[in-house]
């Protein structure tokens, strides 16, 4: 049995697939990553480390600077569309949900390209660019789909307070209803799949091995060999927009979703 076989037997007897995925799956829609996004900014940004713009001690240095950065960041993500990656998970979650089951899809990624291409039950580790909250009182705003007006950018909820992404910056804890959510995923599927993440960025990456430990299948989606590439059951290579639609398809002829 290959492997794109094997892991579509897989799904098709799963009742809860939990599903991790990182910057590759944004990549394939033109997103790039936190570096080369940083490049991409031309000489303003070039001589800047990507850690002195993504925490609190950078933003509360100088909030102009960050906040221009993090706004074109997410103009980007606004423009993005899913690519067949995307969608194919969004089917998959459809498809398992018809016959009772669920899909729980982890994601890293903080463009909501997920819930853009239809997921619904997505868990935020990293938060997300599209919202943001307030330094002072935390509340979320959903800022206009147009560049911001002001650098940095006054609360509308506490004048005395500033806009900032609602994202995870280095030192800072991931949200702990999204950890729980994720563990909870981790400890009840029959099926993990990691998909176009490095599986280097804890405690992100903790989670498959959670799965390994109380039996589930594990399945690699990835064009690169990564940590986990030589311990999960089935390793598919490629990017997952390429990969995911074949084993859709494969899974919706040997099933009948």
């Amino acid at each position: 049995m290959d492997a794109l076989h094997a892991a579509a037997v897989a799904i098709t007897k799963a009742r809860r697939i939990a599903v991790l995925t990182g910057a590759g799956v944004s990549a394939e829609s033109g997103i790039p990553t936190f570096r080369s996004a940083l490049a991409s900014m031309g000489a303003l940004w070039k001589d800047f480390d990507p850690a002195t713009l993504a925490t609190p001690e950078a933003f509360a240095r100088d909030p102009e600077r960050v906040t221009r950065w993090y706004d074109h960041r997410r103009l980007g993500c606004l423009a993005a569309l899913p690519n067949p990656g995307h969608l194919a998970l969004a089917d998959l979650e459809r498809d398992l949900e018809s016959r009772g089951g669920e899909v729980i899809l982890l994601t890293q990624n903080v463009d909501r390209l997920h819930q853009k291409a239809g997921s619904r039950r997505v868990v935020e580790l990293h938060g997300t660019l599209i919202t943001w909250r307030c330094t002072l009182t935390g509340r979320h705003t959903t800022p206009e789909p147009a560049p911001m007006r002001e650098f940095p950018t006054p609360s509308p909820f506490d004048p005395r307070g500033l806009l900032r992404p609602n994202v995870v910056w280095f030192g800072e804890r991931l949200p702990d209803d999204a950890v729980a959510a994720a563990e909870n995923a981790a400890a009840s599927c029959d099926v993990f799949m990691a998909v176009g993440t490095s599986s280097q960025v804890y405690p992100a990456a903790g989670f498959i091995h959670a799965a390994m430990a109380r039996g589930a299948v594990t399945i690699e989606v990835n064009p690169e060999k990564t940590p986990i590439s030589d311990l999960v059951d089935i390793r598919l290579q490629g990017p997952g927009g390429e990969v995911l639609p074949r084993l859709l398809v494969a899974a919706r002829a040997g099933k009948g979703f």
